[in-house]
């Protein structure tokens, strides 16, 4: 028996009720060029409740926030909620994988593009938080949810090595492309590229003083010289030499 309560693990008369595992990412979707009247509701109803979700998580907190309040919220059954998501984790997954897609969206376009694959890092870090650009509440609600839910917070742990690892390869690209310095291994500056956002992202939401967008290209920025080369370095120096 699932139950609403407001706490982090669901717990029915003392026993732990067992839910789906949480996804790493968001569901497949299968392309279809005409969809249905009754596909185009169920995807409805589907990105109502998750808006409504994430809507209640900024204005109460996730532990806060029970499956009736969302559903409420959606204007939809009770029993709805469980037709698209096992449990109110299951947003937050969704909401993680959906921040993994657009890595890898970005490792796609790094592959493809000819001009600097920097310039897809940069769009990257803008783009890192999606629909909570604007949202300070909601990724503090986010971040309270890792911090007091095991179940939450070990689905972080596993979003974060599968981000890092398609962020290696971006990194390794620019590097066989000579536009960032070889004396780093990839996985690394993956890693410090990473812990160095998700502290930006902590900080805007804690004191938001403008889009986190923006920051995140500002700190971007400030970060891009230090990637480059040595040599191009050397070379941007004398010049700027010659010009002072």
């Amino acid at each position: 028996m699932l139950t609403i309560g407001r706490s982090c693990p669901i717990v029915n008369e003392g026993v732990l009720v067992k839910t789906a595992p949480l996804l790493s990412g968001p569901p497949p979707v299968t392309a279809a060029p005409r969809p249905g009247r009754r596909e185009r509701h169920r995807a409805e109803t589907r990105d109502r409740l998750y808006r409504a979700a994430l809507a209640l998580f900024a204005e109460r907190g996730f532990l806060e926030t029970t499956v009736e309040d969302i559903t409420e919220a959606a204007d939809v059954g009770k029993g709805t909620f469980f037709n698209y998501f096992p449990t109110k984790e299951h947003i937050l997954a969704e909401f993680g994988g959906q921040r993994t897609a657009a890595v890898e969206r970005a490792l796609q376009q790094a592959r493809a593009t000819k001009g600097p694959v920097l310039d897809v890092f940069r769009e990257l870090v803008g783009d890192a938080v999606g629909q909570a650009d604007k949202s300070a509440a909601l990724l503090r609600a986010i971040f309270a949810a890792h911090a007091s839910c095991t179940s939450v917070r070990e689905e972080l742990v596993k979003r974060l090595h599968i981000g890092r690892r398609i962020l290696a390869q971006i990194f390794l690209l620019a590097q066989q492309r000579g536009e960032i310095r070889g004396d780093i291994a990839a996985v690394d500056l993956a890693r410090m590229t990473q812990r160095i956002f998700m502290g930006v992202t902590m900080s805007w939401a804690i004191k938001p003083e403008s889009t986190l967008r923006k920051t995140s290209e500002e700190i971007w920025d400030l970060i891009q010289p230090s990637l480059v080369p040595a040599e191009v370095r050397t070379v941007r120096k004398r010049v700027r030499r010659r010009r002072a």
